[in-house]
């Protein structure tokens, strides 16, 4: 992980609440280091979209509200500004299922991420360049109309397009939903090369525990609307509750969570 000692972004004990009422997360503190990957960890339901939505200013949207805490990205406060306002910050989120306008071609969706870039067309083309770089099977399909291409693609569109505005920091959901295994390692073999070689930095919210923490620094679980547990991705990895929970193996080899009166004794840590 480089620039280990620079958070770019800091989330500090948020509360989120739907509809006046719903109370979705309760006290959620994160950090993410400048140039890192860091993984938002757990089952459906769990906290994680709101998390991601909480600080890409789409929560109003949902009529949900941060009513305690503060969000700081590079030390400032952005829990109250809009989407347009992080997107010039620098942040971007990339939605969970994709969201391509299908009826544009894959060029012309990847040419609306452009929409708040300076430097004119000459940027514009070299951005293009980069994303068709980095995603090869978009140059191949790029006058394709977006609704006929699989869902691999799709995804691949989906974070081409936030590429194009030189986003400092994505916020990307639910990468491997609906893909198949190889595709998912594809993409995130996509994902780390873009670290590595763009500096571009990660918080991405992901139900296969597995693979998002082979490609993470770190990572912190949630559940219930809280963070239960946290460490670097290759300790957590190895760590016997969450090879139980989350990756289907214990000590004895494969878990039958048909037994469940053990397997909710046993998870009260997450309580």
């Amino acid at each position: 992980m480089s620039n280990q000692d620079t958070p770019l972004l800091q989330i500090n004990n948020i509360e989120v609440i739907y509809d006046h009422v719903i109370l979705v997360l309760k006290g959620v503190s994160l950090t993410v280091p400048k140039g890192s990957i860091i993984a938002l960890l757990g089952a459906n339901g769990a906290g994680k979209s709101t998390t991601l939505k909480s600080i890409s200013g789409l929560l109003g949207a949902e009529r949900g509200v941060v009513t305690k805490g503060n969000i700081l990205y590079k030390d400032q406060p952005v829990e109250s500004q809009s989407p347009a306002d992080l997107v010039d910050h620098g942040v971007i989120q990339v939605m969970e299922g994709r969201h391509c306008f299908e009826h544009l071609t894959i060029e012309e969706n990847l040419l609306t991420g452009a929409y708040t870039l300076s430097g004119g067309r000459k940027a514009v083309a070299k951005n293009l360049e980069m994303v068709y770089q980095y995603f090869p099977l978009l140059a191949e399909r790029r006058k394709s109309q977006a609704g006929y291409t699989s869902g691999g693609e799709q995804q691949m569109c989906a974070v081409g397009r936030a590429l194009m505005s030189n986003p400092e920091m994505i916020l990307l959901d639910e990468p491997s939903m609906g893909l198949a295994p190889q595709l998912v390692e594809d993409i995130f073999e996509i994902i780390k090369q873009l670290n590595e070689q763009e500096g571009v930095t990660f918080l991405l919210a992901e139900q296969n525990t597995n693979i998002a923490l082979r490609y993470s620094d770190f990572g912190y679980i949630m559940e219930n609307g809280r963070i239960v547990m946290e460490g670097l991705a290759s300790e957590l990895a190895e760590n016997e509750d969450v090879k139980e929970f989350y990756l289907g193996i214990s000590k004895e080899g494969k878990k039958n969570f048909r037994d469940v009166k053990n397997y909710r004794r046993r998870k009260r840590w997450l309580t």
